[in-house]
């Protein structure tokens, strides 16, 4: 494609150089040029993208886009006011409008989002409909499987991946959409059909400083859905019991079809609510009642906050026109998301469990769920990601040792921060409450270790924060790191 063709229809602020040159990829990242390719020079958290336009002209690119000029420039430099809003509509034309040509589910929230993927991927094979899955977790779709580097991917990476989709014949998509990614412009020009809120916790304040703001980037997502070049209905699925999942059904802003979901209350919007609910060691069981139908519901999941995430499936169903009685079918054989209170194999009389919480209204959903397995004992591990919100550390910290009978506090992912400090901010938790029930182990291998030789019968182990994450990052180094891999290692060991 011609350089001019993709740029003619975008702001620029000036064009050094020729723009009747041919495009045969586009890239952020200078390893990934190749000849003929367009190079974005976006600003990192670490890097700067400027630094490396050198390598990426040597690797063949013909055209730098650019915040500014850069002088001595060997290849064509455009200079752009906002270059990540840039990339993404250069990346929709490029790949001809993929987002145009499938529907698309967005979910968004504190929690629950990649158990929502999951469960609606699950409900969608059972029904041989494709459906292509951007997460946490994985990147899936047809035949491909890309471990995810980030919860929601650059724009480049979606549109390509939105257009490969479009060739295999795929018609749906489910994305979880982090605030990071709505505020940085990841996914900004993408039309959304269907966006799903979850809740909202306090999490990633060391980014958006304040809920209030958190808030407004979740909201974005939901303001967007009036870009409606599909002519299609869209749908605002939504939390009713969050206070602030209240507030988007009352905005006047959201331009779309409101669905609420609840275990409490109806609304004036179309609904489904759980009644009835019954929660026990290995399902549970409620009265679902919709604008849609009402029937009884037994799903093989525990725990309140998995009604939640099965309400929302539900109503995503009944968005893409999936006929409630076959819905209702499937949500019995609805499978959840690897290192969601997933239990650890073994021939133990007591219970490991690996769970991914990572915020303190995480972390108290899933022992809320524990303590309905009626255990002897709860004992917990948790640590704190580096680099992030240091507010919700004493937070998570009175959780555990108020909901726990033994907690060990120890690292997580620290990043560029010392654990030791890390654990210094959780411990002041326990001690603003006066509780001395937990010990600090900074190696995590050996916390695990010492919480399951702590471990007598009919006792349960929790291993949160890091779930299904098979690194840990020290630093800037990512190493090797599976909760599930060694809490299994050291239940087996001879």
């Amino acid at each position: 494609m011609i350089l001019n063709n993709l740029i003619s229809n975008i702001d620029i602020k000036n064009i050094y150089g020729n723009t009747d040159v041919d495009v045969k990829g586009l890239s952020y990242d200078s390893r990934t040029i190749d000849k003929g390719f367009i190079f974005f020079a976006l600003n990192g958290v670490h890097n700067n993208g400027l630094d490396f336009v050198s390598q990426a002209i040597s690797k063949g690119a013909i055209c730098i886009i650019s915040k500014q000029k850069i002088v001595g420039c060997l290849c064509t430099n455009v200079v752009v006011e906002n270059v990540i809003e840039t990339m993404s509509k250069v990346s929709a034309i490029f790949y001809d409008y993929p987002d145009k040509k499938i529907t698309i589910i967005g979910v968004t929230g504190t929690n629950g989002k990649t158990s929502i993927t999951y469960m609606t991927e699950s409900i969608f094979k059972n029904l041989n409909i494709d459906i292509g899955v951007i997460g946490t977790i994985s990147y899936r779709y047809a035949n491909v499987f890309i471990e995810a580097p980030n919860t929601t991917p650059q724009s480049i990476d979606l549109y390509k991946m939105m257009a490969e989709m479009v060739k295999s014949n795929i018609k749906y998509l489910i994305m979880e959409v982090s605030s990071h990614s709505i505020v940085l412009g990841r996914i900004y020009g993408i039309e959304f059909d269907i966006a799903v809120f979850t809740n909202l916790t306090q999490d990633h304040l060391d980014f958006h400083k304040n809920m209030n703001n958190y808030f407004n980037a979740k909201k974005m997502l939901f303001t967007s859905l009036f870009n409606n070049l599909k002519r299609n209905k869209k749908f605002a699925i939504i939390n009713a019991d969050d206070f602030y999942g209240k507030q988007l059904l009352e905005d006047t802003q959201i331009n779309a079809i409101k669905i609420s979901y609840s275990i409490s209350c109806k609304t004036n919007h179309l609904f489904c609510i759980a009644k009835n609910i019954i929660l026990n060691s290995n399902n549970s069981s409620f009265e679902l009642e919709s604008t849609f139908g009402t029937s009884d519901v037994c799903v093989s999941h525990i725990g309140l906050h998995n009604i939640y995430n099965i309400l929302a499936v539900f109503c995503i169903c009944v968005a893409v026109g999936i006929k409630f009685e076959t819905i209702i079918k499937q949500l019995k054989n609805i499978t959840g998301a690897p290192g969601r209170l997933e239990i650890i194999k073994s021939k133990k009389d007591f219970s490991v469990i690996v769970d991914y919480a990572h915020t303190d209204d995480a972390l108290k959903n899933v022992l809320s769920a524990i303590k309905n397995l009626n255990p002897s004992r709860i004992i917990t591990v948790f640590g704190c990601g580096g680099n992030r919100d240091k507010t919700k550390r004493p937070k998570m910290a009175k959780v555990a040792c108020n909901m726990s009978d033994f907690v060990f506090i120890t690292s997580d992912n620290p990043r560029e921060e010392a654990p030791i400090e890390i654990a210094k901010d959780i411990e002041n938790g326990a001690r603003e409450i006066n509780k001395s029930n937990y010990k600090v182990v900074i190696d995590r291998k050996q916390a695990i270790q010492e919480a399951i030789s702590k471990a007598k019968t009919n006792d349960v182990v929790l291993i949160a924060g890091k779930g299904h994450e098979n690194y840990q990052i020290l630093g800037r180094e990512k190493i090797h790191f599976d909760d599930r891999e060694i809490a299994f290692n050291i239940l087996n060991k001879n």
